[in-house]
C-alpha cells in the first residue's frame, strides 16, 4: 500500500496557480487537483479549450495536466504551447488511450490518473526540463555575441540505464521494457554492485528496485545525491505491490519519479527512456559550457562566469525573465572567514582550494542555472523561475555538499573544509540586473 502524501510541502507557497489542469469533469481531476494543492501546488482548472487559452493568456502557469478524453487533445496541446510563447510549456496527458502512448504533442503520457506526489515529481521535472531549454538558447545568444559558439553535441548511442535490485519477477520485466525501447540496461543485485557500476560507467538514468525492503533504494538515491559526478542523474523508485511509501516525502530524497506497482512496465519503460534522454542533452549543454572554461571568456582559476560576462548574462536572463513572466532570484555565496581559513590563506592553500570549489559548484548546479566567480572567494548563482526563499535552499544544500569535502592543508596540517555566507534576493519591478546583485550581497549571512 502507498501511504497519502504528507501535508507539509517544501515548496514555498505561491499566490499564483503553478498547474493548469483541462479536463472535462472531476472524475479523474478532482483528486489529483486536492492532492496537488496539498503538496503546494496551486491548481487552476478549466473545462475546456476556450478556457483554458484564457487562463494560459491571463496567468504565468507552470506547466499543464490535460486529460485525454477531451476532444482532439493534441490540437489543443499545440494551441496551449502556442498561446504560451515565449514561455516553453510542458504539458502531461492522464487517461490517455495507447493510441497517444507515443505522441509528440505531449511531453509525458500516463494511462492512467497518477498518485499526487508522483505527478508533482514528474511535473517538476518537465518544468525544469523546459526552463533549460529557454536557458540554453540564452546562454548560446551570450557566448554568440562574443564570438564563441555553443554547439551542443548529443550522443547518439543507446541510452544506458542502471537497473539495481535482486531478480524479482516484475523488476526483471521493466527491464526487459527498457531493453525493447532500445535501451542498454546494466543490472545491479545489490547496492554494492551498484556503486561499482556507477563509478566505473556513465549512466543516464537509474531504476531502483523497491521490493519489500526498500532501504536499499533509498541508500543508493542518498549516495548519488552525494556525489557531484552523480547528482543529476534521474533516479526513478519502482515499488513493489506491497511496499509502504509516504510518496510526499520522496521530494528531497532524489527520486525523479516514482512507478506505482500497478503501472505497465512498458509505460515506466517510456518515462525512463524520457528522463535519460532528457539528461542527455543537459549533459551535452555541461560539456559545451566546458569547452569556454579555458577561454577569456571563464575565469581562469575556476572556469567560472567572470563578474563581467555573468553581468551581461544576468541583464539578458532577467529580460526574458520579465517577458514570461516568471521570477528570478540571484544567490551571493562568499567563504566563510575564519581563524583556521586566515592561516592557511597566508600559506596559499585556500587559493589552491579555489579550483577545485568551482569545479563542484558547476557540478551541482542546475542546467538552467548559471554560477560566476565575482572576486576571489564570492560566487553567485543566477536562478530563473525561482523565488527568493527557494534559492536560499538551493545554495544551502550547494553549501553543505562542497563543506563536506576535505582540502589539502600541506604537509603536517589536518584538511580543511570550507563554509559559506549566503545572501538572495528576488528580481522586483523596475529593477535592474546590477541593483538586483547588490541586495543578494547585502543579504550576506551565514
Amino acid at each position: 500500500m502507498v501511504a497519502p502524501p504528507s501535508r507539509e510541502s517544501p515548496k514555498a507557497v505561491d499566490p499564483q496557480p503553478r498547474i493548469l489542469v483541462v479536463a472535462p469533469d472531476d472524475a479523474r481531476a478532482g483528486p489529483l487537483c486536492q492532492g496537488l494543492d496539498a503538496l503546494g501546488w496551486r491548481t487552476v482548472t478549466a473545462r475546456g479549450a476556450g478556457g483554458a487559452l484564457s487562463v494560459i493568456m491571463d496567468l504565468p502557469v507552470e506547466a499543464v495536466v490535460l486529460d485525454a478524453r477531451l476532444d482532439d487533445p493534441e490540437g489543443l496541446a499545440e494551441a496551449l504551447r502556442g498561446t504560451a510563447q515565449p514561455r516553453r510549456l510542458p504539458i502531461l496527458a492522464i487517461a490517455a488511450p495507447e493510441s497517444l502512448a507515443r505522441s509528440t504533442a505531449f511531453d509525458l503520457v500516463m494511462t492512467v490518473t497518477p498518485h499526487p506526489a508522483q505527478a508533482a515529481l514528474r511535473l517538476e521535472q518537465l518544468f525544469r526540463a523546459a526552463l533549460a531549454e529557454e536557458e540554453i538558447a540564452l546562454r548560446e545568444a551570450t557566448f554568440a555575441a562574443r564570438g564563441v559558439p555553443l554547439a551542443r553535441d548529443v550522443s547518439e548511442a543507446p541510452v544506458r540505464v542502471l537497473a539495481a535490485g535482486p531478480p524479482d519477477h516484475r523488476f526483471l520485466a521493466l527491464s526487459n521494457a527498457l531493453d525493447q525501447e532500445g535501451a542498454e540496461v546494466i543490472a545491479a543485485p545489490t547496492a554494492y554492485t551498484a556503486f561499482d557500476y556507477l563509478h566505473e560507467r556513465a549512466f543516464d538514468a537509474a531504476v531502483l528496485w523497491g521490493g519489500e525492503d526498500h532501504t536499499a533504494a533509498q541508500s543508493i538515491a542518498a549516495g548519488m545525491k552525494r556525489n557531484t559526478r552523480l547528482y543529476h542523474i534521474p533516479v526513478v523508485l519502482y515499488l513493489n505491490g506491497q511496499a509502504e511509501m509516504n510518496l510526499g516525502e520522496l521530494f528531497g530524497r532524489g527520486f525523479a519519479d516514482v512507478a506505482a506497482s500497478d503501472t505497465p512496465e512498458e509505460e515506466t519503460a517510456r518515462r525512463v527512456m524520457a528522463l535519460a534522454r532528457t539528461h542527455r542533452r543537459h549533459q551535452a549543454v555541461r560539456r559545451a559550457l566546458e569547452t569556454v572554461r579555458g577561454s577569456a571568456l571563464a575565469d581562469a582559476a575556476t572556469g567560472l562566469f567572470t563578474r563581467e560576462l555573468f553581468a551581461s548574462h544576468l541583464a539578458r536572463v532577467a529580460e526574458a525573465s520579465r517577458e514570461r513572466r516568471r521570477p528570478l532570484s540571484v544567490c551571493v555565496l562568499k567563504v566563510t572567514e575564519t581563524p583556521e581559513l586566515s592561516a592557511l590563506r597566508a600559506g596559499g592553500w585556500v587559493d589552491r582550494a579555489l579550483p577545485q570549489i568551482g569545479a563542484m559548484l558547476s557540478r551541482l548546479i542546475r542546467v538552467e542555472d548559471t554560477a560566476a566567480r565575482l572576486s576571489p572567494e564570492v560566487f553567485a548563482l543566477a536562478l530563473p523561475a525561482t523565488r527568493a526563499a527557494q534559492a536560499r535552499i538551493a545554495a544551502e544544500r550547494i553549501a553543505a555538499v562542497i563543506g563536506c569535502t576535505a582540502f589539502d592543508a600541506g604537509s603536517g596540517r589536518a584538511p580543511f573544509v570550507v563554509g559559506f555566507d549566503i545572501g538572495a534576493a528576488e528580481l522586483q519591478a523596475g529593477e535592474g540586473p546590477a541593483q538586483l546583485l547588490e541586495r543578494a550581497s547585502a543579504d550576506l549571512r551565514r
